[in-house]
């Protein structure tokens, strides 16, 4: 396969997508806070690093999946980071879901080694990670993105250049509004329909072949139907997705009203001990609040 891939971050997304990559015979050099889980996974086909600095030694891209910007800023500049190991030549792309300030600021460090950066957050959760069907917003060069290419196709099912670094971070954050906000508004949809007296699942088969009908409404409709909220994308996930968000509205004077709220609603949600739970969680809320669980 020619280029050496390095992976740092193996957690509920990182962990898949770096055995995807095995799985289609890439060479990985693999590092994890925890290096228990990194042995796991590497098994017999990849090598494990003790810090990230060694990561970028041995790879020629370094893939980056974390929880947050600072998180990254501490793999990236921290004591044994990985610019303190890049290479000339080589390429860093961030999948983690941060601050695009934050990513910007990444990517002049990572251009005075000589290096260049991707800013690839992703969409689809744990189950899009496991099946190598992610959507994957790229922000950066097209050269970059065409060199990354070929692993993008491996991890996801679409990859789309947005624009210069920073800007896959930006329409991140407009994906987590409409995630957030489609979840929402199905929850107020569904107990509304249920305590009147119809059946959810007819409400979302109605709904589905209309101009209501959407991905989002299909991929959570059985957790909605069954109260199954094992998580696919965690509730303190999202609530920190949408800070991004919200602080990229201040950023650009853009007003997010909508947002703000079901930010809140998150937040709520965490207060009440359920940050762990899928953000389909959303609809116990709207439940509460109008004393009637759906199909009951």
């Amino acid at each position: 396969m020619g280029e050496r891939i390095g992976f740092v971050g193996l957690g509920i997304m990182g962990g898949p997508m770096a055995k995807n990559l095995m799985e289609a015979d890439y060479e990985l050099v693999l590092y994890n806070r925890t290096k228990e889980k990194a042995e796991e996974i590497a098994g017999d086909g990849a090598t494990v690093a003790d810090n990230p600095r060694e990561v970028a030694e041995n790879s020629d891209i370094v893939v980056t999946m974390l929880p947050d910007s600072p998180q990254v800023e501490e793999v990236l500049a921290g004591e044994d980071g990985v610019l303190e190991g890049i290479g000339e030549g080589s390429l860093l792309v961030d999948m983690s879901t941060i601050s695009p300030v934050v990513t910007k600021e990444l990517a002049e460090k990572v251009a005075e080694r000589g290096a260049s950066m991707l800013d690839a957050p992703v969409s689809g959760g744990q189950p899009g990670a496991e099946e190598g069907s992610l959507s994957i917003m790229v922000g950066g060069s097209e050269e970059d993105f065409e060199r990354m290419r070929p692993l993008f196709d491996v991890m996801g099912s679409a990859a789309t250049h947005v624009g210069p670094v920073g800007t896959g971070q930006v329409v991140k954050a407009c994906n987590q509004i409409v995630v957030a906000l489609t979840i929402e508004a199905v929850s107020e949809a569904l107990v509304l329909g249920s305590k009147a007296g119809v059946k959810p699942e007819k409400v979302v088969e109605a709904l589905s072949g209309g101009l209501a009908g959407s991905a989002v409404m299909e991929a959570k409709k059985e957790k909605f139907f069954g109260h199954d909220f094992d998580p696919g994308f965690r509730v303190e996930l999202h609530h920190k997705d949408l800070g991004i968000a919200l602080a990229a509205g201040r950023e650009y004077g853009v007003t997010l009203p909508v947002t703000a709220v079901v930010d809140q609603m998150l937040q709520d949600l965490k207060m009440r001990g359920r940050g762990d739970l899928d953000h389909s969680a959303i609809l116990t809320l709207i439940e509460e609040s109008s004393g009637h669980e759906i199909g009951s």
